[in-house]
Formats: structure tokens, sequence, C-alpha cells
């Protein structure tokens, strides 16, 4: 169809409405009263390391073990193997804690299932192959040597906030994890298993290659790290580490002892400090898991009331349907009630609505106007003002989700402007512009990429530099708040995505996978910046999202992308991911374009009428990022909201 019929006279236009209203009334049916909240599914390993808190606290399972179990097991591939999510291989460390969670549960070893992940365990080279967080996890059994886990001190956390590795360069998720982890380094608990407590348990001497060998090095000598990788971080941290083992085998000295006692009650101070009224650490499953197993180690009952309130919130991240019993790693009722709120007003629902309206109030009501937060430590004089990703965690607030909360909020209400939260979080953004140009999730200048290098990193995931994605969505929202003061930063953030456009034309998707969201989110931003389509970055990255559209008309991108770049873009289309494409394209284009209108009748033909589901669209991949190539997520309103935005721009569009 030629761009000059006007899109009202447009059946694909007319049939994106009702798509639209149809989609409108999916969300408002699933809205809790004044917000939203779909689950945010990861893989197996948060629910089995729950069942090992409990084991390791003793605490019953016995209501819960059948559904328990059903998860689980649901969760395992024809090979016996779990993996980190639905559409990669197994993992082995990923299997390995489903297997020791099974074992607990009560499954027995001669049962087939785990015969299966057995024969999947020792052909990845058994125990011996597991990541360091696995380490730890068995390490707390004895199933695992204590001495095979890296070395991080107590001391550390006096580490001053000027040295080029203290605390506070990791990155917020890694800090808020390690800090509890310093208290179990030193204490190196270790909890009974249905066969008694050892330091050397034998209760899964099976899963090894050689259980004779259990103190598995996790890095190369100092030496070997020379000769591959000269004298660099890599080597530099590797002999810290020897250096560090040394000082745990002579700390007795008496001046020494006094040091790691107050090291000790800094960290706690520290934990205490953060653990939310709520109980809450962070809102994320690992600094709850490793708060309260800090605590208790050291010294601290079930009863006290900061062990209490932590095992309080972690129940509240748990689920429990016909699927089975299961714990999510976090929850996410900001950005889930925002970007519905953004969808709902893309696609013409009226801002007066009073579902609407209760949604704005309770978005308001959980901005974090609190003095206090570990962001101020390298932007001190940023006044406070942003939003957090979860319903209890003043201490992270969060640029992405701020953004996008300015976006929704303009949106609803164009007045908003002028009112006190939408400038209170444009000033908190604008403070958190990093050096060079971009945003980053969680702390500004977290960019320091060697503590990647350290032993204890084998994530790759110790920092939080500038990502595109995150840095278009603040353009965007910048763009629609049209103020002069914000200017400059505006210039420097497109400075910086012009850095850090792929040769391709694309642009990385830190939190969403992957280039295709990237790409949308900072084709999105450019727009509203005003970058014309004649600028090169522009036009080489709408050539790039028309050339990755599937021949079905859709978008879709494997994780294979993060490891592989042939994979750029490349798997099967699925309805977020569409969205994101079209998104991206009707930031510059029009509804007569016809890889917009492809991608349109894909999301219309393949929206669903039957059912509870009906006006919402199926999607089992995992579009959603937590660490690149190591921990994706599956957001289960991604498959509604981003379609909702995407058709009700094109409807919009001329």
């Amino acid at each position: 169809m030629s761009g000059h019929v006007r899109l009202a006279e447009d059946p694909l236009a007319r049939a994106a409405r009702r798509a639209a209203l149809a989609a409108q009334d999916f969300l408002y049916r699933t809205q809790r009263r004044d917000h939203w909240r779909g689950e945010l599914e990861s893989n197996v390993t948060v629910t089995a390391e729950y069942v090992l808190l409990r084991q390791a606290l003793g605490l019953d399972l016995t209501a819960r073990r059948g559904s328990l179990v059903r998860y689980l097991c649901s969760r395992q591939k024809p090979d016996g193997s779990f993996g980190i999510a639905s559409t990669l291989p197994g993992d082995v460390s990923t299997t390995a804690e489903a297997y020791l969670a099974l074992r607990l549960l009560g499954v027995a070893r001669e049962d087939e299932r785990l015969l299966a992940a057995e024969r999947a365990i020792r052909a990845a080279g058994g125990l011996a192959r597991v990541r360091v967080f696995t380490r730890i996890n068995l390490a707390l059994f004895g199933l695992f040597p204590w001495d095979a886990v890296p070395i991080v001190p107590a001391e550390v956390i006096f580490l001053p906030r000027w040295a080029p590795v203290n605390a506070y360069r990791l990155a917020s998720w890694a800090r808020s994890t390690m800090i509890p982890l310093f208290v179990l380094f030193h204490h190196r608990p270790v909890f009974a298993l249905p066969n008694g407590r050892s330091d050397a348990n034998s209760w899964l001497d099976h899963l090894w290659l050689d259980p004779a060998e259990k103190r598995v090095p996790y890095r190369e000598s100092v030496l070997a790290t020379v000769r591959r990788h000269g004298l660099g971080w890599k080597a530099f941290f590797n002999a810290a580490d020897v250096a560090l083992r040394a000082h745990e085998r002579v700390r007795r000295v008496p001046p020494l002892t006094r040091l790691r006692a107050e090291a000790l009650r800094a960290c706690e101070e520290w934990i205490l400090a953060r653990q939310e009224a709520s109980g809450d650490w962070a809102g994320i499953f690992p600094p709850m898991l490793n708060g309260v197993l800090a605590l208790h180690a050291a010294g601290r009952g079930l009863d006290s009331d900061p062990v209490r309130r932590g095992l309080e919130a972690i129940e509240r991240f748990t689920l429990s349907d016909a699927e089975g019993f299961r714990v999510e790693a976090c929850q996410s009722p900001v950005w889930d009630t925002i970007l519905a709120l953004i969808g709902l007003v893309d696609a013409g629902a009226d801002p007066a609505d009073p579902r609407l309206l209760a949604a704005r109030r309770w978005i308001e009501g959980m901005q974090l106007t609190n003095d206090w937060g570990d962001w101020r430590v390298y932007d001190p004089r940023g006044p406070p003002g942003g939003w957090a990703f979860e319903y209890a965690n003043s201490w992270y607030p969060d640029v992405d989700d701020t953004a996008a909360v300015i976006i929704g909020l303009l949106k609803q209400d164009p007045a908003s402007r002028e009112g006190d939260a939408v400038r209170r979080a444009a000033a908190w953004v604008a403070s958190m512009q990093n050096r060079d140009g971009g945003w980053a999730a969680f702390d500004r200048d977290n960019d320091k990429r060697f503590l990647n290098d350290i032993p204890f990193s084998d994530m790759d995931s110790l920092c939080d530099p500038s990502s595109p994605d995150v840095t278009g969505r603040v353009l965007e929202a910048f763009g629609l708040l049209d103020d002069p003061r914000l200017r400059g930063a505006c210039r420097r953030g497109v400075a910086y995505l012009r850095r850090a456009q792929e040769p391709e034309g694309s642009f990385y998707g830190r939190w969403g996978v992957n280039y295709v969201y990237g790409t949308s989110n900072v084709l999105a931003g450019l727009a509203r910046q005003r970058v014309p389509r004649s600028d090169a970055m522009v036009g080489r990255a709408l050539r790039w999202l028309e050339s990755v559209q599937n021949a079905d008309g859709g978008w879709g991108e494997g994780l294979e992308s993060y490891a592989d770049r042939a994979a750029m873009g490349r798997g099967p289309s699925t309805a977020s991911q569409t969205a994101w494409g079209l998104i991206g394209l009707l930031a510059y284009g029009s509804g007569g374009d016809d890889a917009i209108r492809r991608g349109v009748a894909w999301l219309v033909e393949r929206q669903l009428t039957d059912g509870e589901e009906a006006g919402s669209w199926s999607e089992e991949a995992f579009t959603g990022t937590g660490f690149p190539r190591h921990f994706y997520l599956r957001y289960h309103l991604y498959r509604h909201y981003f379609p909702l935005m995407a058709l009700g721009r094109f409807a919009r569009s001329g």
C-alpha cells in the first residue's frame, strides 16, 4: 500500500485498533487494583537455593515438597540437564543446584529424573566444573571445600571510596550480594544434610569424576596467567588471591584478629542498615538469601528481628499454582505498571479513566525522595527523586525505571512536566549521567571493567557501565520533557550513542534481548531528540532493523546473540521483539511503510482470541536480561504491553 492512502481508511489500521482495544481489555482485567505485576521468571537456581536455605536453617518443607518437585522437574531438559533459559543447552551449575534441591526434597537417587541429571553433570565434567556461586552453595553443606572458593576478606569493607578497588566500585547487585558473603567467607558454616554434618560430606560424591580431589583450582597460577595474558589486571588479581590466602593463614595474630572482628562488625552494620522495613535487601533474591545466612552465621537466631523479617520477605517472592511452587528472583511492579500505563495511553485509552488515574497515583507514591542510597557515594550532589524496580528498595533507584516513569507521566498528563515528581526525577537522572555521556542502571561511572578479572567474577558482571538501551530511554524522556536545562546532557548522550553504534548499525541491549531491543530504544530516544532521519547514525540503525525482519513479518532474537555476533537480530519471531522492531521503525516511519505494515500484521494475526488470555499474545521465550550470557529473565507481561504500544503508535501514524 502506498503512503498516500489515509490510514483511517486502511483495513490494517482498523484491525490494529481492534487489536489494541482487546489488548486494553486484557490489561484492565489483570490490573491488581491500582498497579500491574506479571511474573518475573528466571531459571531453577533461585527456587533450588530457596530449598537449600530452608535445609540450612532447619525449616520444614513438607507441605511444599510435591509442588516444588513438580516445578523443578518441569524445567528439566530431555538430556536430563537444567539450563539458564528454555532455549539454551543445559548448564552444569544449574543442573547441580537443581539436583541437590531435588535430593533434599526426597527424590531418590535412583529416580530416572535424577539419574538423567547425574549423567548430564558427569558428561559436563562433574561438580569440578561448577561456577563460583555454585561452589559456595555446595560448600555450605560440606560438598565442596571452602578452600576451593575464592578469598574475599571482610576487611575489604574498609577500603576507601577513592581506591580503584572498593565495595562501591562493584555494581549494586554485586555489592549487595557480596558484602553478606564476606561474613560467610569468614565463618565458613557447614550445615547438615540428610546424612549429617561434615566438612567433607560424601553425599554427592557420585557427581564427581574424582571425588578424592575436590580442591579444584578456580583460577590459573600467577605464572600461567602472565604467560597467557601478560602483566595486567588478571595477573594482579590472581597474585592478590595468593596473598589473601596467606593472610587468612596468619590473621590469628592479635592485631589482625582485632581488625577482622571490626571488619565483621562493619559488614553486619552495612547489612542491617540496608534492610528495608519490609525485610527486603535490594529487592532481589541473592542479597536476601545471603543477608539471612550472614546474620545467622554471625549469631542471630531465626527469631531475631532482621532474620525473621528477611525470611518473611523471601516468602513474598514465592508463587504457587498448577505449575508448582517456585521463587522469583525479583518482582517488577514499578516497571510493569509504568509500561502498562504507557501502552494504554499510546493505544488511545482515556487519560482520565479512573483505572489509569489509580495507577498514576500508585506510581507517584513509589517515588524515592529519601536522602540515602548507595548511588550517593559517587553522586553526592544529586537530588533524590528516582524510582526503584520493586516494591521495597529505597537504596537502589533505577535510572531506566525512572526514565520510563517520566515518559509515562508526561504521556498521561503533559502538564505534569511542571510538577514536583517529574522535575525531581529529571534532576536525579541528569545527575547520574556518566563521564562518557551515557547512562547506566544504578550507579554513576561504575565502569571499572577490570573488576571482571577478579577470580570471584566468573559471570563478568561486577560493574554497571553506560548502555545504549538505558541511554536511549533517558533521551526519550528528556525529549518529551523538552527542558532547556537538559540540552547539554542530551547532546552528550547523543554523542555517546554515536560512539556506541555497532558496525552493522545496531545498538547493544544490556537489559533486553538484545540488539533489536537496544536499537529500538535508541531510535525512540533519537527521534525525541529531533535527530533527523537523514542522520547517518539513524539511517544505519533503521536499515539494520529492516534487514533482520523475519520473512513472516515479525522480529526475533535468540539469547545466543550475546555470545555470537552472527546471531544478532536472528531468531523466531516473538511478540515483544516484534513490538520493539516496530517501535524503532515507527519512531521515524509511517503506517504506509511496508516493513511496519508486515510487523503490525504479524501482531494482529497472532493475537489470542479465546479464554483468559484473550487480547494478549503467547510468548515462551526469555527476552529479558539479567547478566548477559549467564542469567536471563522472562517477563510475563512483555508479550503484552510492548505490542500494545506498537499497535497504538501504528494506529496514530500517518
